[in-house]
């Protein structure tokens, strides 16, 4: 697998983002309206990834970008994870996990506090995903926030001084309470 940086307007981008958005109308009846404006996944503010094989075909995606404190929910400090996806039939490779912690990496290194992401409830391998790589349930934020099928996670990027890393303090200090992945909704 070979990780380039493209941005969210790149021609293989919106191909990959024409298969995500079907397929979260195939589960959800629309597609996500999340606005994302390219720009906003440039460094040192952002980054977007796509994963070639070794043929050069992209297999998957996914980027954040930076928020802060907004009517929406977010946090100063917030990373969030939009548009992970891996074509159906590149799954069960770890492609997704690979890139996360690229992605992960990348935020901590531009200073973000935490990332955040949003999914729902009819893709439970999305949330098996971010469960299994630390993700916490976090109050919900965002364009899909008062959706009832929405779910949003956050993991810390920045562990406090005193608290062991990967430990549950470290993830519990950053999280507000819980709404009551593969593809990343929204």
């Amino acid at each position: 697998m070979q990780l380039r940086t493209v941005r969210l307007d790149h021609p293989d981008a919106r191909k990959l983002n024409d298969r995500v958005q079907l397929e979260y109308t195939e589960r959800y009846g629309d597609p996500d309206l999340t606005e994302m404006d390219p720009a906003q996944f440039d460094p040192p503010a952002g980054l977007y990834l796509i994963a070639y094989d070794p043929d050069g075909t992209p297999l998957a995606t996914g980027g954040w970008r930076a928020q802060d404190h907004s009517p929406e929910g977010y946090r100063d400090g917030d990373a969030e994870l939009k548009r992970m996806y891996v074509v159906p039939e590149a799954r069960g490779r770890g492609l997704a996990r690979r890139l996360l912690t690229v992605l992960e990496e990348s935020a901590r290194e531009a200073g973000r506090a935490r990332m955040v992401l949003e999914t729902g409830t009819k893709q439970p391998e999305a949330i098996a995903l971010y469960t299994s790589c630390g993700y916490l349930p976090t109050a919900k934020f965002g364009y899909y926030r008062c959706e009832p099928n929405s779910r949003c996670f956050a993991k810390p990027l920045i562990v406090p001084a005193g608290v062991p890393d990967g430990s549950p303090a470290a993830g519990l200090r950053h999280t507000a309470g819980a709404g009551p992945a593969a593809s990343e909704r929204r």
